[in-house]
């Protein structure tokens, strides 16, 4: 692997194109947030590149955020977990040498990696593309990966939200990024999922969504919260359901259990059902965790509480999104991480009258309140 080297160029504005006929690898394996906040960037590279191709690599169980997109030419999927749990077995093996194989046969010219961490950056040395560029310390996850990049990029410090964060990948081919990072547009994924909310749900519209888990515990809401915010909301006159993943039963169970009459547990989803549930609902509730995101993108009326990760980098964006932050603020010299200092979860009141408020029509709010 290539030793790492730095570069800010930024040569040509808005409009310009560079090497229109690029080939690229887009490396964004995981999580569900993070892709939803990589679309943008997706969009972007075809729209200054439209006559470009572009791969995007993706972990298998989340193939159903990328498949169909409009910017996505090819998509590969990847099963990293199972390669590390059986790095000897021979379906591992012949996991891996497939990946490779089919990396190299699209002939990039480009790989990409707004991931930065050592997964992702081996995927992106398997690309064999001459020109590999991943994000610069300290805006990169991990140290070692910048082992497998010939280039990296050290990000505008105007670039505070990871949506824009992402779009500093422009410069590769000598495009200005937009000040602003721009919103997730979700609704081709809408579109393509769907239908009825699903089996046992209140009337689309006419439903609140409670998501109680995250992908870290320490980004969680507390349950007794939600359980008071599920009360006040079905008092309202809404239909209360509570929508879980993998590991998050339980904490939804105890949701449904204090929330009393007009309170349901959300049946058992795949990626593409919770897509239609979230565009269905007439506002959504839950922490810094990838529904949240993916709610906004869909257009849906969104409460995000955040409490233990900075808002200003990590807000969902989309047009109707109330913003409850208690958190602290990242330092000067933070790395990749979203992490900072912990604070009170917002009062149950303040979280429903947020939700009622969307619903009343009020334009989108974005800030600490408490």
């Amino acid at each position: 692997m290539s030793s790492e080297s730095s570069s800010r160029d930024s040569a040509g504005g808005e409009g310009v194109v560079a090497n229109a006929t690029a080939r690229i690898v887009l490396v964004r394996l995981s999580a569900l947030g993070d892709i939803v906040h990589t679309w943008p960037l997706a969009e972007a590279l075809k729209r200054h590149l439209p006559e470009s191709r572009l791969m995007w690599v993706v972990e298998e169980q989340l193939a159903a955020m990328v498949e169909g997109h409009p910017a996505v030419d090819e998509v590969l999927t990847v099963s990293t977990r199972r390669w590390r749990r059986r790095p000897l077995a021979s379906g591992s093996r012949k996991e891996m040498t497939r990946v490779r194989a089919t990396l190299r046969g699209f002939q990039p010219t480009h790989c990409l990696d707004p991931q930065g961490v050592a997964k992702s950056a081996l995927v992106s040395w398997w690309s064999g593309a001459p020109e590999r560029t991943g994000l610069a310390r300290p805006w990169r996850r991990e140290l070692l990966a910048g082992a497998a990049y010939t280039r990296t990029l050290a990000i505008d410090p105007g670039a505070l939200h990871i949506i824009r964060t992402n779009l500093e990948f422009l410069r590769v081919f000598g495009c200005e990024p937009p000040r602003a990072p721009v919103p997730p547009n979700g609704r081709w994924l809408a579109r393509r999922c769907q239908g009825p909310g699903g089996p046992g749900l209140a009337t689309p519209g006419q439903y609140a969504v409670l998501l109680p888990g995250a992908g870290r515990s320490f980004k969680l809401i507390p349950t007794t919260t939600l359980v008071e915010v599920a009360r006040r909301l079905a008092a309202h006159g809404l239909g209360v359901v509570v929508a879980w993943g993998p590991g998050e039963r339980m904490r939804a169970a105890e949701v449904v259990g204090g929330g009393g009459q007009g309170v349901e547990l959300c049946p058992p989803t795949d990626l593409e059902q919770l897509v239609g549930i979230l565009a269905a609902a007439a506002v959504v509730i839950g922490g810094d965790t990838g529904p949240v995101h993916l709610a906004a993108s869909l257009g849906t009326p969104t409460v995000a509480v955040f409490t233990a990760t900075d808002p200003v980098r990590n807000a969902p964006l989309g047009e109707r999104v109330s913003m409850l932050a208690t958190a602290g603020r990242r330092p000067p010299t933070a790395t990749g991480s979203a992490a900072v200092a912990a604070g009170p979860p917002p009062p149950p009141a303040v979280i429903a009258e947020a939700a009622i408020g969307l619903l009343s029509g009020n334009s989108s709010v974005v800030g600490p309140v408490c």
